[in-house]
């Protein structure tokens, strides 16, 4: 599979970014990984995604990370990382503290009016009108910054937590502040976070890290 490797720093981190051409995949490319006979039963689609992450993972840190018991990737001790897929791009990053990213394409103004509700509330809502940005690229930003903050903290939060766990309560043309609530984790109730955030293209990105 042709892909292109470039970087991109983002607050004092430092993305790894791939993009591939999936008509050039080969069946064979699977076997460029360890763990490629977890993978033999899923579809070509999941297997490009899969090996384009793995590749930025690659880049970032010099091994491969397996698929840990719960189907998120088993990082070497003492590093954390997150990977995120948005169409024929991957995204990884590692870090010495527990980190999420997320990439998602930018919602249309359609897609945005029939999702939004279930991505913010009112109060949300309001927030995301004053920043002045885009009703549709607020929203993609909330619902990225809240896949970000679910990969930081998965190993505290509750399964399942949704969209209503996390509150944004601020947002600026380069970071969103989320509250979380008990639905999230009773440890972290009234905790409150900052995601950075970029766009790339039609693209945007944010990174949580759980300091």
């Amino acid at each position: 599979m042709d892909y292109h490797h470039t970087t991109l720093p983002l607050a004092g981190l430092t993305l790894h970014r791939i993009d591939f051409d999936p008509t050039t995949w080969r069946d064979a490319d699977l076997f460029w990984l360890p763990h490629h006979a977890q993978l033999r039963h899923t579809s070509p689609k999941r297997q490009r995604e899969h090996l384009a992450g793995r590749l930025a993972a690659f880049h970032a840190m010099g091994v491969i990370p397996a698929i840990g018991a719960n189907g998120a990737p088993d990082w070497p001790a003492g590093i954390f990382g997150s990977i995120s897929h948005s169409g024929t791009t991957a995204l990884a990053v590692v870090a010495s503290q527990p980190v999420g990213v997320d990439i998602e394409r930018c919602l249309d103004a359609a897609l945005c009016a029939e999702l939004a509700d279930s991505i913010v509330d009112a109060d949300e809502r309001a927030v995301l009108v004053a920043s002045g940005l885009p009703l549709p690229l607020a929203v993609t930003l909330a619902f990225s910054a809240k896949e970000s903050l679910y990969k930081a903290f998965s190993d505290r939060a509750l399964p399942w937590p949704g969209f209503a766990s996390a509150r944004v309560t601020a947002l600026t043309d380069t970071q969103l502040r989320l509250t979380l609530s008990a639905r999230f984790c009773p440890a972290l109730a009234g905790v409150t976070v900052t995601a950075d955030w970029c766009a790339v293209a039609q693209d945007v990105i944010t990174l949580l890290s759980a300091d």
